[in-house]
């Protein structure tokens, strides 16, 4: 994805009416790339009983998708840059549809992982191009529409995500898979008849596949640890392993970001973390996901397995968090262009703290949902508003123009690796299995509270540098 230099483009301007298709074709396909991060969640339960011999192997259903997912949007949208966005586009939605089949059609949980990683490749492929597509299509006046549709994206993901897959596997597991099918299918067809051809003729470097697949290795080597240690042992040969190797690979994955030729566009780009404000807020972003992701599968769990819910009524329960977190961030972001978005997000990590605390205090094995669990949701939802649209704004504003896209794509990265990590260091420490009741419950809220209180501290040393370069 990149909006850094000139492109070129094989077809004359698009009417309004293509650029309608356009967007809905585009902002399509994101959904179902957004909507794969957020409807999985709920069927977790569901998938621990269709396949109950999984264990914490489970894991790898969400950790396999995140992780490709993160690790691939850079390197996607330089393909894109090079080849052609048109192209990548068209290849990931076909791609992502193909995978959804296979996922529907999956026999083991080994399986329904593979395909979930060939998910995550084709998912990284349609949203590290879309952005781009649409900026080359729009005509300047009309960019701000288009952008606030195409970031509007996550949160209406966000918002269906929960409801839409609680009514789903009530049908079956399955569906979860099989709803992304016609949606994909329809976008596919439209999309190679309305969209245009656009490179970067100035590209001629190729991403770094080795860089790529250690890092991409690194992430799942800790991950692995993460998930394997309560069932190994923290102190045992294989977790201690599978952590040594992490440390080794992400080493291997700097070094070799830090010395890439001039032909290649590196795994990491090390440049950008040299301003202290972007780094502070991916490292805040991170922090914050991995609270965020933490949180939402731990509700999942706790309403269907500790109140009892059906999957329909709990992804109903859950909305009204993910509903407050798209109104708020248009409050946030007019106070953070006030006062600045560190201390905006810096209040927000603070709301979600404060909204998984009060479920900490107030929720036990007696169902209460209007006093005891509404309230949390509603101020989590505020916290992430005003997180979320604020972090990606100073990181934004501390970048120069040139490094614009391989900066967002490298913060996006970072928000999904956070993620992979927070759902791995929660069934770390809480047994999220109906076989493993409440035991320990409570550690999966600390663990959010924990990580969106660090996201706060490093997001309340933000300030506004005039961007360098």
């Amino acid at each position: 994805m990149s909006t850094d230099t000139t492109t070129t483009s094989t077809a004359a301007p698009p009417t309004d009416r293509q650029l309608r298709v356009l967007l809905t074709v585009v902002s399509a396909a994101t959904f179902l790339a957004s909507l794969d991060l957020f409807i999985v969640n709920i069927a977790f339960s569901t998938l621990g009983a269709a396949f109950p011999d999984s264990g914490s192997s489970l894991a790898w259903v969400l950790n396999g998708y995140t992780i490709t997912f993160a690790a691939l949007l850079a390197p996607a949208g330089r393909l894109a840059d090079r080849f052609g966005r048109r192209r990548v586009f068209l290849t990931g939605l076909a791609v992502f549809t193909a995978a959804s089949v296979g996922c529907a059609l999956a026999w083991d949980v080994w399986t329904l992982v593979g395909f979930r990683v060939v998910q995550g490749i084709g998912g990284a492929m349609i949203t590290g191009t879309s952005l781009a597509l649409l900026l080359h299509s729009f005509p300047p006046a009309r960019r701000g529409t288009a952008i606030a549709t195409w970031a509007a994206i996550g949160a209406v993901a966000a918002a269906l995500g929960p409801p839409l897959g609680g009514l789903l596997v009530e049908l079956s597991w399955r569906w979860v898979f099989l709803v992304n099918v016609p949606v994909g299918v329809v976008a596919l067809l439209v999309g190679m008849r309305v969209l245009t051809e656009s490179r970067d003729e100035a590209e001629r470097r190729r991403p770094d596949a080795l860089g790529t697949v250690v890092l991409i290795t690194a992430v799942a080597a800790l991950s692995y640890a993460l998930v394997q240690a309560p069932d190994t042992g923290w102190a045992s040969g294989s977790t201690l392993g599978w952590g040594a190797a992490a440390v080794v690979l992400a080493v291997a994955a700097v070094l070799r970001s830090a010395k890439a030729g001039p032909d290649l566009v590196p795994a990491l780009s090390l440049p950008l973390f040299r301003t202290r404000a972007y780094t502070l807020a991916c490292l805040s972003i991170a922090a914050f996901f991995g609270a965020f992701g933490a949180m939402l599968l731990h509700n999942v769990y706790w309403l269907t397995v500790g109140w009892g819910m059906s999957t329909v009524l709990a992804g109903v329960a859950l909305t009204p968090g993910p509903v407050v977190a798209a109104v708020s961030a248009l409050a946030g972001g007019r106070l953070g262009a006030c006062i600045g978005p560190g201390p905006v997000a810096a209040l927000g990590g603070l709301s979600l703290a404060l909204g998984v605390l009060w479920w900490v205090v107030l929720v036990d094995t007696t169902p209460d949902y209007l006093v005891a669990f509404l309230p949390g949701s509603l101020l989590t939802g505020l916290g992430v508003g005003f997180t979320i649209a604020n972090l990606s704004t100073a990181a934004s504003q501390a970048l120069p123009p040139q490094w614009l896209a391989t900066g967002t794509a490298t913060c996006n990265a970072a928000r999904q690796l956070g993620a992979t990590l927070g759902v791995a260091l929660l069934l770390a420490v809480v047994p999220l299995s109906e076989s493993g009741g409440l035991a320990g419950a409570d550690r999966g809220w600390w663990l959010s509270i924990g990580l969106a209180v660090l996201a706060s501290v490093t997001a309340a040393f933000i300030r506004r540098p005039a961007p360098v370069g």
